[in-house]
């Protein structure tokens, strides 16, 4: 939302600014500093066609100098038109060299130039870095997550291991391959059964 707003504010003509990004699997404008953007960008969601989707797509700048005359994305264009706006600008947003998105800015008093354009790309590249940071943040967390549940899940079937060990005089791999046939059997997960062999013997056995 910050390089949103330094974009507005820095660059040519541009009077809002939207950022196209996939959120839950869906291609939406999920920042934006004034809401007319989702709504302009709301045609180009339901046709599958405009030039913040093709920035994101192609990772290329797509510029309309001309909401009136534009004729590569007329649904787009009319939309925009109806809202005052004369031009855009979309940047796409990249990030481990992959398109992640697009920064769209959107004009009422006159087209962007060429110097725009370059201006544009400093924030749209800013946004890809934000991008990038944010997705390794949480995909480290998620790891970190997936690591500690692993080792919870392992000290439980080592517990229920040890059980079947103690009661039913089995070696380890025994042991395990009890476990396995029965999750097998009542099609559930392991984890769940070694847990539930635990409690049992915890009920049986308190401490």
């Amino acid at each position: 939302t910050r390089v949103a707003n330094l974009a507005v504010a820095c660059v040519g003509p541009a009077e809002m600014a939207g950022i196209t990004m996939l959120v839950d699997g869906r291609v939406r404008t999920a920042v934006f500093t004034s809401a007319e953007s989702p709504e302009i960008d709301s045609a180009q969601y339901e046709t599958g066609e405009g030039p913040c989707l093709d920035a994101f797509r192609h990772q290329r700048v797509y510029r309309i100098d001309s909401t009136a005359e534009e004729r590569r994305w007329p649904v787009f264009s009319a939309l925009a038109a109806s809202h005052g706006i004369v031009s855009t600008l979309s940047l796409p947003l990249v990030a481990r060299q992959e398109g992640v998105g697009a920064l769209n800015l959107y004009a009422r008093s006159g087209p962007f130039s060429a110097a725009d354009e370059e201006l544009g790309g400093v924030f749209a590249s800013q946004a890809g870095i934000v991008l990038a940071n944010s997705q390794a943040y949480w995909d480290a967390r998620h790891l970190s997550e997936q690591l500690g549940q692993a080792m919870q899940f392992r000290a439980v079937i080592e517990q229920a291991k040890g059980v079947l060990m103690a009661t039913g005089g089995r070696n380890a791999d025994e042991a395990f391959q009890l476990l396995v046939r029965a999750s097998q059997r009542e099609n559930r997960k392991l984890r769940d059964i070694a847990a539930e062999l635990v409690e049992r013997a915890k009920q049986r056995h308190p401490p």
